[in-house]
């Protein structure tokens, strides 16, 4: 019992003791709660309890500056531990704000602490990352961390992208946040110079230009210092500020001459082109619908603030010309002369390089903004500049390219075998002819002996392309490496890829096979390097030496100089004697009011870079004071608008006539050819996605209407596939009117001029013979056919039929067959010789020219046989073309001018040519060039 009371006692006490130290306490709580210095901190209590619930983030990044300091510690060491640089890289690979702010902190260090990081990277993570072994050594100035280069002997047997980026260490394993990583080292390496070189560039003394620096003035150093921070997002708004083609330029443009080329640090400039492709792409990674911030804009055209512009051409000058004045609100058409976008970014650089889902992100961007494509229009052709600004357009830029392939002249350059590099990757990049699933026939390679001519960029696309074909290739360069203009990397990616040189090799001629006249062998000089020429570097000259080597393609890889359809088609527009266009001294203006040009079409054969920084610079120059009311800008919106949708209507077609023996007739609606065609012309066209270019001449057109009329011979693949077409379907595109219309002359007297037309030659002679008719000519036909079940137009209710009725006497009509079933029986020649012979006896109407269209062998003939007569005679070469507008040059037409074979282009020089200066014995066999895949297609379609 007195335990308990006890205890009881002293628990009693206690009580007293803690009441009263409470009752004191509260007291003293009561008094201080009304002091000033607790009623501020109450205040910030409250403060910080808002701003946790607001950014819960804030508690801990108090922590974590906390550990900065702790960072900053270990940093003043002499050298970074193991545990703690795995520990620090760790932190940093995780991809949240805490790495953000190391990130930004690394950054922020001074040089000798970023040195003592890399080293510690290069020392304990080099196993884990063999990129960084030996980075410290020579950091920042002479190391840096590589992008991904696929293996030479992987990538030379696909198309696929063979220079990865940095984003291409996902494909060995890496994650995406170690890629953002490496990329990050790189930037670490900036010096953040003050006079920017690799932006601006170095002023040279007595040079217009400096050297080096960006073309469109990207702000190199804001971007990397962005990268340095951890910003991704801002460092690709600010490039695509100035240039919305980063995936395209950052890999095409020759940086080493560029902004690598001025770098400061001479020995291994920063990746500059490398960290311009990664932002686009790494953006793709992260935010797969990153374009969507450019939809839901009122559409230029919509809101009719702005007068529309006119580009012409979709390649870099072009695209970079649209983007920027659609994001300033113009209305912009781009009219592209051929089926698919992006110029020689699509046709020129192989995808290995530059893959084609890059050109289409551009043209999304600029859809996006309310740019407007029409395809298949040819300006120059089609439309001429003042076409463009009758339908509303204020201000046209002109990004047209270079045009026409070089070739040397030596002998035997027509052989079969010989061909561009412009037709060679034409038809292997644009038209898809590696693919089995398209039509466009490629030469043979597998296996084969292949020549590439020149040392440029071009020469390595066309070299490593064929390599992937399967060639076993080899570069002729009259210089030695060390000359060769092409980028360092492709070269030397080119040899990675057992790909043989040949310096100091000139080709002086090309001997080939008699029976098949494709080439088999090439002699060369074999050169040595003599003074220096204008280009600083030293000339070649041969020293009597000849080699004979075994060759089974050669592919001509020797520059382009200026296409003349533009040149042709505006006679204010001046061009220099290179036939390329001229600016006003510091400007992108042209001779013609509000025309401005850049890129190839200005500058002859240049870069991409370039190219987009002249587009960049009209698009400058165009935006400018608007010299028209409300009122008139919406009046031409619309125009432009309307004529826009009449260039992108589908070419379908209206009507279907079979004629005879496979030969039919297509009416086609094809407004902007039929408002332009003239007689002698012919179209491109594309008959399907997949199947090839092929020329085809207007029969006639109705510009009312807005249909042209074709006419179809069943022979290869396409033409049988053509024929197969039904009333309703459409093509995939038709270009044109494209060529030279006919050269009418009026003969007065009693002259006639005599067309000789040999079976689906009638055609083309038709509207030819129609012009002459009007004209007041008299006209002679002579239209041959196999036999009378083939004969078409010739019915009195019929096209020819219908001209005798209205034209009477000024129109004779011979008609031959060669078995004599109708008409006289034999060939158009026979009624040609005779009427020459009566000439030379005085009588009949004296034959002022003789016009032979058809088959290649029956125009041979004819010219043959009006030779010794003297008689004037042309023949009509347009089946024989890729492009038909001169790019690719696979047209070309042996002729003899002063005793000198030289070569012309059917595309661009005619389709009319004088019949007495082609040498037709070198011609004629360029029918059959890729006659053995035209075989395998019919079999693979079922028609052998």
């Amino acid at each position: 019992m007195s335990e308990v009371t006890g205890t009881v006692s002293s628990d009693v006490l206690r009580y007293q003791q803690a009441r009263s130290t409470l009752e004191s306490s509260k007291s003293e709580l009561e008094e201080l709660q009304n002091s000033e210095a607790v009623g501020v901190f109450q205040k910030q209590l409250a403060l910080l309890q808002k701003r946790l619930v607001n950014d819960p983030a804030s508690l801990r990044n108090m922590f974590i500056a906390d550990g900065t300091q702790a960072i900053v510690w270990e940093f003043q060491q002499p050298e970074l531990g193991e545990a703690f640089t795995t520990t620090l890289w760790n932190l940093l690979a995780r991809g949240d704000d805490m790495s953000t702010i190391l990130q930004r902190f690394i950054w922020a260090l001074p040089l000798k602490f970023k040195r003592k990081f890399i080293k510690a990277i290069d020392v304990h993570l080099r196993g884990r990352y063999p990129m960084f072994e030996n980075l410290s050594e020579g950091w920042p100035g002479e190391a840096f961390i590589p992008p991904y280069i696929r293996p030479a002997e992987e990538r030379a047997i696909d198309f696929e992208l063979v220079n990865q980026g940095y984003l291409g260490y996902q494909s060995i394993g890496y994650s995406l946040r170690e890629c953002e990583l490496f990329v990050w080292l790189e930037v670490m390496r900036d010096k953040q110079c003050d006079d920017k070189p690799c932006e601006l560039g170095v002023l040279i003394q007595g040079k217009k230009e400096p050297k080096g620096g960006c073309p469109v003035k990207i702000h190199i150093p804001e971007m990397l210092d962005l990268l340095g921070n951890g910003k991704h997002r801002e460092a690709l708004e600010l490039i695509e500020s100035c240039n919305p083609l980063p995936n395209v330029t950052g890999r095409v443009c020759p940086q080493e001459l560029q902004c690598q080329g001025v770098c400061t640090h001479t020995k291994r400039p920063i990746e500059i082109g490398q960290i311009e492709w990664y932002l686009p792409e790494h953006q793709k990674l992260t935010n797969p619908n990153a374009n969507e911030r450019f939809a839901g804009r009122i559409s230029p055209w919509a809101a009719a603030v702005k007068p529309p512009i006119a580009v012409v051409g979709s390649g870099p000058s072009g695209l970079i010309n649209a983007y920027l004045l659609a994001v300033e609100g113009f209305p912009v058409t781009i009219f592209e002369a051929f089926h698919d976008l992006g110029g020689v970014l699509r046709y020129g650089i192989p995808e290995f390089r530059l893959p084609n889902t890059l050109i289409d992100d551009v043209v999304e961007k600029i859809i996006l903004l309310g740019g407007r494509f029409v395809k298949n229009f040819v300006v120059g052709k089609t439309a001429t500049l003042e076409d463009l600004k009758a339908e509303g357009f204020w201000k046209i830029f002109v990004g047209t390219g270079a045009g026409l392939p070089t070739f040397m002249n030596v002998p035997g350059e027509h052989l079969l075998g010989v061909m561009s590099a412009n037709e060679f990757l034409t038809r292997v990049n644009l038209m898809r002819g590696l693919d089995d699933r398209y039509e466009t026939p490629l030469p043979e390679v597998k296996d084969k002996n292949v020549f590439v001519i020149g040392g440029g960029n071009t020469a390595m696309d066309a070299a490593r392309t064929a390599k992937r074909l399967g060639g076993n290739v080899t570069i002729v360069y009259r210089r030695t490496k060390s000359e060769m203009p092409a980028r360092v990397e492709e070269l030397h990616h080119a040899l990675e890829e057992n790909i043989n040189l040949a310096v100091l090799r000139a080709p002086r001629e090309f001997i080939g096979d008699d029976h098949t006249h494709f080439v088999t062998h090439a002699l060369l000089d074999v050169n040595e390097l003599g003074e220096p020429d204008k280009s600083g570097r030293r000339s070649p000259k041969p020293t009597g030496q000849i080699e004979r080597v075994p060759v089974d393609l050669v592919i001509m890889a020797l520059g382009n100089t200026a296409n003349p359809i533009m040149k042709d088609a505006e006679p204010g527009l001046k061009t220099n004697k290179w036939g390329t266009i001229e600016v006003e001294e510091g400007s992108q203006r042209t001779s013609i009011k509000d025309v401005y040009t850049g890129g190839d079409a200005a500058r002859g054969g240049s870069t991409a870079i370039r190219a987009a920084g002249d587009g960049q610079a009209a698009a400058r120059e165009i935006v400018g004071e608007i010299p028209f009311t409300p009122a008139e800008i919406k009046d031409r919106v619309e125009r432009a608008a309307k004529y826009t949708e009449l260039g992108q209507v589908a070419q379908t077609i209206v009507n279907k006539v079979p004629l005879a023996g496979g030969i039919v007739e297509f009416t086609v609606r094809a407004p902007m050819v039929a408002r332009s065609a003239q007689a002698g012309q012919f179209v491109r066209v594309l008959p399907w996605e997949k199947g090839e270019l092929i020329p085809l001449t207007l029969a006639d057109w109705d510009a009312e209407k807005g249909t042209i009329d074709l006419v179809v011979q069943g022979m290869g693949t396409s033409s049988l596939e053509i024929n197969r077409m039904a009333i309703g379907d459409a093509f995939s595109g038709v270009a044109g009117p494209l060529g030279r219309a006919s050269e009418l002359h009026r003969y007065e007297g009693n002259q006639t001029v005599v067309f000789c037309a040999g079976g689906v030659g009638l055609p083309p002679v038709y509207p030819i013979m129609r012009e002459h008719l009007r004209l007041g000519n008299h006209v002679t036909l002579i239209s041959g056919f196999r036999a009378k079940e083939f004969l078409f137009w010739t019915g009195d209710d019929e096209r020819v039929g219908k001209l005798k009725q209205e034209f009477g006497d000024q129109l004779s009509l011979i008609y031959t067959t060669n078995d004599g079933s109708y008409g006289v029986k034999g060939f158009v020649t026979g009624p040609l010789e005779e009427m020459m012979k009566a000439n030379q006896e005085g009588k009949g109407r004296t034959i002022a020219e003789v016009i032979a269209i058809g088959p290649p062998l029956m125009m041979r003939a004819v010219s043959d046989l009006t030779k010794p007569y003297g008689v004037k005679t042309v023949a009509s070469l347009n089946s024989i073309m890729v492009d038909a507008t001169g790019m690719c040059g696979a047209c070309m037409v042996p002729v003899t001018i002063d005793g000198k074979l030289v070569r012309k282009h059917a595309c661009i020089d005619g389709p009319e040519i004088d019949a007495h200066i082609i040498d037709w014995d070198k011609f004629l066999p360029r029918f059959n060039a890729f006659k053995t895949q035209e075989l395998e297609s019919k079999k693979k379609h079922g028609f052998a």
